[in-house]
């Protein structure tokens, strides 16, 4: 199980004006420090924690943060009506676009999905493969 992802950052007002656009709408929570930004999904008392945990942190070594090329993070939202929402406001926030929300051929029939990449040029996924909405054939 993945516990944690962290993406680097040389802005991290801009990354938080961009992750703030969607991920509460999802049900992460922010947590600020002087190290960076902190979002988790909701931890019920007496239950495990629901990962992963995603970090948007400076670089660990001192050095200017760099999109890994072919790194992705994806995150699932509930249906195509909020993919497509989420990603609107990801754009609104300072991000910008890799693919407008919508089905892929070489995916799944029930694989709905937009592409942005963040100030700094980290590469995003915004998901759905809800069964309730209508398929890539239907």
């Amino acid at each position: 199980m993945i516990a944690y992802v962290t993406v680097g950052s040389d802005d991290i007002a801009s990354a938080k004006r961009f992750y703030s656009a969607f991920l509460p709408a999802l049900g992460y929570g922010l947590k600020e420090s002087p190290d960076g930004l902190s979002y988790a999904l909701p931890l019920e008392p007496g239950k495990a924690p629901v990962l992963p945990d995603f970090y948007v942190k400076p670089a660990f070594d001192g050095g200017p943060a760099t999109a890994g090329n072919g790194s992705m993070v994806a995150f699932e939202a509930r249906n195509h009506s909020q993919v497509r929402a989420l990603h609107a406001a990801a754009l609104a926030a300072g991000g910008t676009d890799e693919g407008q929300p919508g089905f892929r051929a070489s995916y799944g029939p029930r694989f709905y999905v937009g592409y942005l990449r963040d100030p700094q040029g980290n590469k995003i996924a915004v998901f759905s493969s809800n069964p309730d909405d209508p398929g890539r054939d239907g």
